[in-house]
């Protein structure tokens, strides 16, 4: 993992978003970090897809370090700045917003960048429209194998996560307001597993996850029923038995795997995937890419090269 001393404290906001609309009538907050212009540009786009319960914002420590590429996030549905679901959190909508997303900004096979619920959300959008990518990198995706399919990984229990998730009673009992941004951000900050945030990411989150009421202080915008919703869903989509479609290059990505969780899935995904690597990353967990920013964007550099060099 980098220094500590190498890991940013700011990062740049977010232009305002634009309004795209997805399935279901959900309105996606759309955010296009702009082309970059000069020499040792590249003419190659990224698009950024965040975990359950957090919003574009998170990636901005990320994209400071690929500014050489036109990048681009979203705040997932329910998430963010866009709107909730009638229907509930169904991942075949987050999907769709992916694809809402391509379209509305007219990227040309984008390349993608996504972490747990937003990797999983990158890969049934390639599914769901073959040819959408240029290649994926998904650091610890949820991607469970069907339950009949034999290939359980080691101490992580299939049938116990989709039918009682303990994330889903944790996302329920979630503190979902603070007196000021200043006091959420040193909540998170002293107590895992927000603490494993880079400060920059943490910043990012408190600042962009959060609305400010009249009175100063802050609430959540991913509302704790709706990240709970979230999370029951995560097992219930079809992703491990369509990854043999899936002919993009992709790299799986995943942190340690000190306690079973969605690490152990990454190898058993990469296998199921007709052109994939398994890339490691034993110094981070699960929030990954909002623990090293620095580290996380050369080794998604690094699969851009790769991507754009067997083109």
């Amino acid at each position: 993992m980098s220094e500590p001393s190498r890991l940013p404290f700011e990062f740049h906001p977010l232009p305002e978003p634009t309004r795209t609309l997805s399935s279901s009538g959900v309105e996606i907050a759309t955010y296009d970090l702009g082309k970059p212009g000069g020499a040792g540009t590249v003419d190659r786009s990224v698009l950024f897809a965040h975990a359950t319960g957090f919003c574009a914002a998170v990636w901005a420590p990320v994209t400071d370090h690929l500014q050489e590429y036109h990048c681009a996030s979203l705040d997932f549905r329910g998430h963010g700045l866009s709107s909730i679901p009638a229907a509930g959190m169904d991942w075949s909508g987050t999907a769709e917003d992916v694809l809402a997303v391509v379209d509305a900004l007219g990227l040309n096979k984008p390349f993608g960048v996504g972490h747990s619920m937003g990797g999983a959300s990158l890969l049934l959008a390639e599914q769901m429209r073959p040819g959408t990518f240029s290649g994926l990198w998904v650091y610890e995706p949820i991607v469970f194998p069907m339950q009949d399919s034999g290939l359980e990984p080691t101490g992580l229990k299939i049938q116990d996560i989709s039918s009682s998730n303990p994330l889903v009673a944790s996302a329920l009992r979630r503190r979902d307001t603070f007196p000021s941004r200043s006091a959420a951000e040193e909540n998170f900050a002293s107590k895992p597993p927000l603490s494993d945030l880079c400060p920059a990411a943490l910043r990012a989150y408190v600042e962009y996850g959060f609305e400010q009421l009249l009175d100063d202080s802050i609430t959540l915008r991913c509302r704790p029923e709706i990240e709970a919703d979230t999370y029951k869903m995560g097992a219930r989509h079809s992703a491990f038995a369509h990854l043999g479609e899936v002919a993009c290059p992709v790299t799986v990505a995943r942190g340690h795997t000190k306690f079973p969780g969605p690490a152990d899935l990454a190898p058993i995904i990469s296998q199921a995937l007709p052109s994939s690597t398994l890339e490691e990353f034993p110094a981070l967990g699960h929030f990954g890419p909002l623990q090293d920013p620095v580290t996380v964007a050369a080794a998604v550099r690094s699969a851009l090269a790769a991507v754009s060099a067997g083109l």
